[in-house]
């Protein structure tokens, strides 16, 4: 029961780190480049991520024929990943940022279903994808040149890049699959975020002109974003994984954008349309329908395994 309670705990923080996160970005993306704030954040998690495989698989190390799955996934679900969340939380509000990310569950298992070995899925995760991508419509429709009185001032640009991370994070999962069977989740990550960091490099140098003045507060953003967003966070994250399993640590990663939306709102004064606000309830409720396991259902379709 104690072992429980300190999962809960853990994926509640997980989720507060990684809701909090796209604040951090949008005050810190207003004065660090995109690339460069992907290098001084990956930096610092790196080192944290160090210390905590040190400590959880310190037998672990790496192997060679490893090495192009991990930096395949390290480049498209770290660098890639935040070439594109960064550059979209820079011209999105956070609020509307985390919501499109919170569909990314769902096109990974559309993904899963249209790529070999095809997936078959239950009339019921093809209603929750089909309502969260509609979620994502009224998200982003306000923004749209023809939206009239509902036009919002946020950037469509934004929003396809927004979409390009959550792709990025489709190719990640793909890229990481074979390895989790056979690896520890921190031997993946760390090695992951190496190769990651090491491709934030070369765009950072030629963002160098760019800087600006760096505050305190800057780099306390940017500190958060390493240390608790990249490195405990997901220690927080795994352990939450072994002892309460997919499912319920799912359903948990779902409220992520709620956490958002209400920082948002309280720290960058930051509103929703009405309109946005249906789009938000119905992308987290798809998302849920859509990756809820368990569920007995009548219909002619192989139940899939663990996702």
């Amino acid at each position: 029961m104690q072992t429980r309670r300190v999962a809960l705990l853990a994926i509640i923080g997980a989720v507060v780190f990684w809701g909090l996160s796209f604040i951090s970005i949008k005050i810190a993306v207003a004065v660090l480049p995109p690339m460069t704030l992907g290098a001084f954040r990956f930096f610092l998690g790196t080192i944290l991520l160090f210390f905590i495989k040190g400590r959880l698989a310190p037998e672990e190390h790496l192997v060679t024929e490893d090495i192009p799955y991990l930096a395949g996934a390290g480049l498209i679900g770290v660098t890639a990943y935040f070439f594109f969340e960064n550059n979209g939380v820079a011209r999105v509000s956070a609020s509307e940022a985390s919501i499109i990310i919170a569909a990314i569950p769902v096109l990974a298992m559309l993904m899963e279903r249209f790529l070999p070995p095809r997936q078959p899925l239950h009339l019921r995760r093809w209603a929750g994808a089909a309502l969260s991508m509609f979620g994502v419509y009224l998200v982003v429709l306000p923004s749209l040149p023809a939206a009239g009185p509902l036009k919002t001032a946020s950037d469509p640009i934004g929003y396809l890049f927004m979409f390009g991370a959550a792709l990025s994070w489709v190719g990640y999962a793909i890229l990481t699959q074979g390895l989790s069977a056979k690896r520890s989740r921190i031997y993946i990550v760390f090695w992951q975020s190496v190769f990651g960091f090491l491709g934030f490099l070369p765009f950072a140098f030629f963002e160098h002109p760019a800087w600006e003045h760096l505050t305190w507060s800057v780099l306390a953003h940017v500190a958060y974003l390493g240390i608790f967003c990249s490195a405990l966070g997901y220690w927080f994250y795994v352990y939450a994984l072994q002892h309460l399993g997919v499912g319920t640590s799912s359903v948990f990663i779902n409220l992520i954008p709620v956490v958002t939306v209400v920082a948002g709102f309280i720290v960058l004064q930051e509103r929703l349309a009405a309109l946005q606000w249906w789009g938000a309830l119905a992308v987290i409720s798809g998302v849920y329908l859509a990756t809820l396991q368990g569920l007995p259902v009548s219909l002619p379709f192989k139940r899939k395994g663990k996702t």
